[in-house]
């Protein structure tokens, strides 16, 4: 039995809680699946999971079992890595996290043209609104947007992140134009759930102004609002990377454009800086380059 396989296939399983899952993830059937846990437990003497009909839990050998389990299956990677980088050459596998919005609008083009430089490396992108704990999670990097990152992170600013207020041409014909932030109140505003859901904050030089918002439809994720703008439900605040193609069409205008909104800071986090992975390193280099110019 290959342990190393059988301890990846029980780590997919303890966080999946399926069987059926694990074998579509690692594209293996759920007969082999059921095979390399059942050849762990033997090898260990010890039951790992609960099964029912309905759930898999751990058992308290399966937990002491997941935490080793994931120790060897990292150090195997740094082990890898480590021996087998020739110059420029990157092997393994490189696991990040961003956004949805971020992934569609900037990180999977970056990562696609990261993958040609580096063709024997395998990345995997979990795109999630959720902050997910790097450790458990066996997330190599994360790309986050915010004011202030996470102080237990290592944290490297890659770019600023502006937002915008936009609306559809059809939506201002209906509702007009506001010409004040006070304006807005009046107006069908479409709020991102996780930042400025009933307030958005203004300024104009030196002149700064709050503005409460009736919030008819929010949503945890920016581009389910971008099509929502598209579609005329309202003004919404966006972020220029994903609005900016909409306002160069004129699928969407902007609101209020002579205020400003708050500036947040796009970064790169990872758990530490003790033995980085080069992988991670060559990437977070890349993307300093990549989104230092005004093209992105």
């Amino acid at each position: 039995m290959d342990r190393l396989t059988a301890m990846e296939v029980f780590v997919e399983v303890a966080h999946s809680g399926s069987f059926s899952a694990t074998a579509d993830k690692l594209d293996m059937s759920r007969a082999m699946v059921t095979r390399y846990v059942a050849e762990l437990e033997q090898w260990l003497g010890a039951r790992l999971l609960q099964r029912t009909t309905r759930s898999v839990t751990l058992t308290d050998a399966g937990e002491s079992c997941l935490r080793r389990s994931q120790q060897m299956l990292a150090l195997k990677e740094n082990v890898e890595e480590e021996t087998t980088v020739e110059g420029s050459e990157l092997r393994g596998q490189l696991r990040l996290t961003c956004s949805i919005s971020f992934a569609y609008a900037q990180m999977a083009a970056a990562i696609a043209d990261f993958c040609m430089q580096h063709p024997k490396l395998k990345v995997d992108l979990n795109a999630s609104e959720s902050a997910l704990n790097l450790v458990e999670a066996r997330i190599d990097l994360a790309i986050r947007i915010s004011a202030e990152p996470d102080p237990m992170l290592v944290a490297r600013p890659l770019a600023p992140c502006a937002s915008v207020l936009v609306a559809s041409p059809a939506y201002l014909a209906r509702h007009g134009r506001p010409q004040m932030p006070a304006d807005l109140s009046a107006h069908r505003c479409l709020s991102y759930a996780n930042f400025g859901k009933s307030t958005w904050y203004l300024h104009r030089g030196a002149e700064h102004q709050q503005v409460g918002v009736a919030s008819q439809f929010s949503a945890n994720e920016s581009t389910a609002l971008l099509q929502a703008a598209l579609a005329g439900a309202g003004i919404a605040l966006q972020p220029t990377y994903l609005a900016n193609p909409h306002l160069a069409t004129g699928a969407l205008q902007a609101v209020l454009p002579q205020w400003a909104l708050p500036t947040m800071t796009i970064y790169a986090l990872y758990p530490s800086r003790k033995n980085l992975p080069p992988a991670v390193r060559t990437l977070v280099d890349f993307l300093v380059l990549r989104f230092a110019t005004v093209a992105w």
